[in-house]
């Protein structure tokens, strides 16, 4: 099953700060043999959390948004609530990993 792209940002920080509910900001791109790895874990778990919006944006040198968040390793999942970063997972490879976070962000809000 093919994984869903990296897309180039189109939000800001402040849009993102301003989301309701839980979202995962997951900072990679389509090159990255991290990422590239990591993307069926992750889309897996993703699945598995509807409730979780799921928001996939291309980063690299001059990317204002991964800057904000200052991401440095990719891939990087921030994980948000009310706009508000609960955890962060930085290039994950277990998927027991992704579902303990998936959880404690659905489980505090």
């Amino acid at each position: 099953m093919p994984t869903e792209p990296y897309l180039p940002e189109t939000l800001s920080r402040a849009e993102l700060d301003a989301m309701p509910g839980c979202v995962v900001v997951d900072f990679g791109t389509n090159g990255c043999g991290h990422c590239t790895a990591a993307q069926p874990l992750i889309e897996k778990v993703a699945a598995d959390y509807p409730q979780v919006r799921h928001i996939k944006i291309e980063d690299g040198s001059g990317r204002q948004l991964g800057r904000s968040f200052r991401v440095k390793l990719w891939p990087t999942l921030v994980l948000m609530r009310d706009g508000q970063e609960v955890l962060r997972l930085v290039r994950p490879t277990r998927g027991s990993d992704l579902e303990e976070a998936f959880e404690t962000l659905v489980q505090e809000g």
